[in-house]
């Protein structure tokens, strides 16, 4: 293996993350690339095969991993399970948060209840999450690092479907970064994020197979001429939470195969 490879096998080295949303999809492979980094990795997500989920990921990565049931709208549990991270793999350091949920019901005709769920989980939610690892340094004099998932739908409307909630929420995720990372910067604590675009995963995937004239409209509009994967995502996430990074703040990486320049 040469020393650019070993390097980036150790960049995460005795760092402990926590990832929300690490149950499936792009978080899961977030997940799987950090602890392949040298991180323990906890999952935090509502699916109920989390732990089993993590299990699997330590013994794969040979890393100490391990899967919590959180709510990310509830304060008090995501409290409880920082909690619990701490007592099985010692305080984190590093968070990146995943977890989100889209809607694509036209906009007059979207139920308000649905529309402040869409918040709640992807940005209330990240900024919950965020707020509670922050604390946690900040009281410990501790520098960490946190990367959040946004979306390039925070900075163009997709077309065709419908999805206002959506992108005002993964925009608010966006400047929500930028606002974290001023703030917390004196305390050693980075804070970027990631922007995908249209990415390949359980819930896309549905999309592709019900709607592919959709997907058809998506692939054309990317110049690389592919939709992404969930790894063309991770090595970004690892690259910012890791001393590599150690200059870059408030940044919002977009990683679109060129969708949001043409």
């Amino acid at each position: 293996m040469g020393s650019a490879a070993q390097e980036a096998r150790g960049a995460l080295a005795g760092r402990v993350a926590v990832v929300t949303g690490g149950g499936r999809g792009i978080g899961h492979a977030i997940a799987t690339t950090l602890a392949q980094q040298g991180a323990d990795v906890a999952l935090l997500d509502l699916l109920p095969d989390v732990a089993a989920v993590a299990d699997q990921l330590g013994e794969s990565t040979g890393r100490r991993c391990t899967g919590v049931l959180a709510d990310v709208t509830d304060a008090d549990a995501i409290a409880a399970a920082f909690d619990t991270v701490a007592d099985r793999l010692g305080e984190p350091d590093a968070l990146v948060n995943a977890a989100g949920i889209a809607n694509n019901t036209p906009a007059h005709e979207t139920d308000p209840a649905v529309f402040r769920r869409v918040i709640d989980i992807n940005l209330t939610g990240t900024y919950l999450v965020c707020r509670e690892l922050g604390r946690r340094l900040v009281a410990a004099g501790r520098p960490g690092s946190i990367v959040n998932i946004s979306s390039m739908s925070g900075h163009i409307v997709n077309l065709p479907q419908p999805q206002a909630a959506y992108n005002a929420s993964k925009a608010g995720v966006a400047m929500l970064t930028k606002s974290l990372a001023i703030e917390w910067a004196p305390h050693g604590i980075r804070v970027n994020s990631v922007a995908p675009g249209y990415v390949v995963t359980d819930m896309t995937r549905q999309v592709i197979e019900a709607q592919p004239e959709r997907s058809a409209q998506w692939l054309r509009r990317t110049p690389i001429g592919r939709l992404g994967t969930p790894d063309d995502i991770a090595p970004a996430v690892a690259f910012l939470l890791s001393d590599a990074a150690a200059f870059v703040l408030g940044h919002d990486l977009v990683i679109d195969g060129g969708y949001t320049i043409v």
